[in-house]
């Protein structure tokens, strides 16, 4: 097989799913079995326990937990050092040379943080490699993943926390799209619309930013005209404090990265 995946929660079933728009040369396996049974008959590929699909794959995804993956690898170490298969962490907080310590072997090993979007192939995916990672591999790995959405190579140390913004971000944005409708709603706004213009107008933000280049705090304020409803409602927000809640938020989700990889 050429892509195992022990591991099939929500982070991993998500990267399994878009995966398999480019291949169903996929094998799975999950601490639940008949989780990743019926995954597999989902998207038409194979499940097994954790040691066929190291022993089996040439590329295995680690996708659990960081608390648990020194539990996970240490029976698997004798599979590894006899395949020795490109390893695909997604574990926060825990770094390359750790997970190669964790599994007793010098192997290949591409360090990723993803985010569920890629569910939709609109995951922005942050990545690093050692040195057994050559450019052939990394090229046919990456041609692999294109449905997954949009990859960017990153120093190691900036990983935990630039990944606080793309892989946490979306439940922060989750939360500010749902206030929006509920601000809406409380307005009149039938609940279904509201939550449907605020989805539509966070996306057109983004995309704003991404194509113009400009910065956000320009393009807020080319939002708002003097004395008009949109600055009311960022002076409201000024008053609630909010960019520093949002700084607060991300530098506690930045703190529990460091912490899981201790």
């Amino acid at each position: 097989m050429k892509y195992g995946f022990i591991g099939c929660g929500n982070m991993g079933g998500a990267i399994a799913r878009a995966l398999s728009c480019s291949t169903n040369d996929i094998m799975l396996s999950d601490f639940f079995p008949e989780k990743a049974a019926a995954l597999a008959e989902e998207l038409g590929c194979k499940s097994g326990d954790n040691q066929t699909v190291v022993s089996t794959c040439d590329r295995v995804f680690l996708a659990v937990k960081p608390q648990v993956m020194a539990d996970v690898l240490a029976p698997l170490q004798s599979a590894f050092a006899e395949k020795k298969p490109l390893v695909i962490t997604m574990a926060a907080g825990i770094t390359r040379a750790k997970i190669e310590e964790l599994i007793g072997t010098h192997l290949p090993i591409i360090r990723i943080m993803p985010n569920t979007p890629v569910m939709v192939n609109s995951g922005m995916i942050l990545y690093c490699h050692n040195d057994l990672v050559d450019d052939s591999l990394l090229a046919d790995f990456l041609a692999d993943t294109v449905p997954c959405g949009q990859w960017d190579k990153l120093d190691e140390e900036l990983i935990d926390a630039a990944g606080v913004v793309s892989g946490c971000g979306p439940a922060y944005m989750y939360m500010f799209m749902n206030a929006l409708a509920m601000g809406a709603a409380a307005c009149g706004v039938p609940q279904d619309k509201a939550l449907s213009y605020a989805a539509a107008t966070m996306i057109g933000a983004a995309k704003m930013v991404q194509q113009t280049g400009e910065d956000p705090e320009v393009l807020k304020n080319n939002v708002c005209s003097p004395g008009g409803s949109t600055i009311a409602g960022v002076r409201a927000l000024e008053a609630a404090d909010f960019d520093q809640a949002v700084l607060d938020c991300v530098c506690a989700a930045y703190k529990r990265n460091q912490e899981l990889g201790k």
